[in-house]
C-alpha cells in the first residue's frame, strides 16, 4: 500500500507498505483523507525529533475497515476522524478527564507497519498519510457521514488544538478580548474558537496581508501585519494572547501584551532546546503563561462536538481546505504549506 515515509534523509511516497491486522482494543481505519500539518514538516527538518523511519501524517480521517477483540463503540463501515492520543483511560490523568496528560500517550511509538520486511514507526500514534493504519480504539472517533472527509479529516489536529486552546486551556469568556499571532491552520482555530467563545475584540496577527480575509472570515475583529499596533486596539492589552508561530521572539510579544490577569497560551512549536524570555517583573499582576498539549481536548468528547457545530454552521471546516492533493503530490503539498501558501492542504487516497 501507498503511504508517506520519512527514513531520516529522504522523504518519499512509498508503495510497498504493509499494516498489520488490529489486536485487542485496536482499529484499522481505512484514509480518506489528511491534513499536511507543519508537526509532519517538523519532523523532516529536525524540529521535532523521532525515530525513523516513519510513516508521517497524524490529521486524518477514513473508514473502519476491522475492530480488535473488545472494541464496540465502531464498526466496519464507521466513518471515523482519529486523534492523536493513545491514551490507557485507566490512569489518574485520564480519571481527571486530562487523557493530553496520560503518560501512555507521550513517546512511545508503535511500529505497526513494515517495508521490504523491516519494522517502520508510527507517527503520533497515528500516521495518517498511509492507506490503511491501526490506532488504539480510544482514538477512532465516530462520525456523521454526511461530513466531508476532507473537512473532517482537521478535526483531528488543528481543531482540536486551536479551539480546544480557547475553549480547554484558556477557558476565554464572554466579552473577553483575543489576540491571535499567527493565522496558519492553528491560528484560524484559534480565531474562530473565540469567536464561538463569544470574545468581543478578537486581533489576527500575521505578516502575510494577504490573509486577511479568511482571518476575518474565521473571526477576527481585527487585522494587524504587526503586534505593534495591538496597543492601539486593546490599550490595556489583551485577555488572551495566543502565540501560534513557534518563534520565540513571538512568544515574547505575546507576554507583552497582555492586561492584568492575562494569559499568553503557547501554540507553536520552537526547536525543542529553544528558550523564551520575558520580565519577570511584568507578570506580578497575576498574569500566566500556559502550555497547552493538543488543546487539552477530550477527543471523544471534543470531535463529537466540534463535528455537531460544522453540521449547525457554527464551525467552519470546508473554508479550511485550501487545495486537495493526490498522495502522489505530496511534494507539492509540502511546498506550499510552508510557502504559506494554503490554510490546509489535504491529502487524499
Amino acid at each position: 500500500m501507498r503511504g508517506v515515509v520519512f527514513d531520516g534523509e529522504q522523504l518519499q511516497v512509498v508503495d510497498d507498505l504493509e499494516v498489520r491486522e488490529p489486536g485487542p482494543g485496536e482499529v484499522l481505519v481505512a484514509i480518506s483523507a489528511a491534513g499536511l500539518c507543519h508537526s509532519d514538516l517538523s519532523v523532516v527538518d529536525g524540529t521535532i525529533p523521532f525515530p525513523v523511519p516513519v510513516v508521517l501524517g497524524h490529521e486524518g480521517a477514513g473508514v473502519v475497515e476491522a475492530v480488535g477483540v473488545g472494541v464496540t463503540h465502531v464498526a466496519p463501515g464507521d466513518h471515523v476522524a482519529l486523534s492523536t492520543l493513545a491514551n490507557c483511560g485507566t490512569c489518574a490523568e485520564c480519571d481527571r478527564g486530562r487523557p493530553t496528560m496520560c503518560r501512555q500517550a507521550i513517546g512511545r511509538p508503535g511500529k505497526p507497519f513494515t517495508r521490504g520486511g523491516q519494522p517502520v514507526y508510527q507517527f503520533a500514534s497515528n500516521s495518517a498519510f498511509a492507506e490503511r493504519t491501526v490506532v488504539k480504539a480510544v482514538q477512532a472517533v465516530r462520525i456523521p457521514k454526511d461530513i466531508p472527509m476532507s473537512s473532517a479529516a482537521l478535526i483531528g489536529c488543528g481543531v482540536l488544538t486551536g479551539v480546544g486552546a480557547v475553549l480547554n486551556r484558556a477557558r476565554v469568556g464572554l466579552g473577553e478580548s483575543v489576540v491571535v499571532i499567527g493565522t496558519g491552520g492553528i491560528g484560524l482555530n484559534v480565531l474562530q474558537g473565540a469567536r464561538i467563545a463569544g470574545a468581543l475584540t478578537i486581533v489576527a496577527v500575521d505578516a502575510n496581508p494577504g490573509k486577511e480575509a479568511v482571518a476575518r472570515e474565521f473571526g477576527a475583529t481585527h487585522f494587524l501585519t504587526s503586534a505593534e499596533g495591538v496597543r492601539e486596539i486593546l490599550p490595556n492589552g489583551a485577555d488572551h494572547a495566543f502565540e501560534c508561530v513557534g518563534r520565540v521572539e513571538l512568544i515574547r510579544q505575546a507576554v507583552d501584551l497582555l492586561d492584568r490577569h492575562g494569559q499568553a497560551v503557547l501554540l507553536g512549536v520552537p526547536p525543542a532546546t529553544a528558550e523564551a524570555s520575558f520580565l519577570v517583573s511584568s507578570m506580578y499582576l497575576d498574569k500566566s503563561i500556559l502550555g497547552c498539549r493538543y488543546g487539552s481536548s477530550r477527543p471523544q468528547r471534543d470531535i463529537a462536538l466540534y463535528a455537531q457545530l460544522y453540521r449547525e454552521g457554527r464551525l467552519l471546516l470546508d473554508e479550511l481546505v485550501t487545495e486537495t492533493y493526490p498522495v502522489e503530490d505530496f511534494e507539492k503539498a509540502a511546498e506550499d504549506a510552508e510557502a504559506g501558501r494554503v490554510a490546509r492542504g489535504v491529502l487524499t487516497f
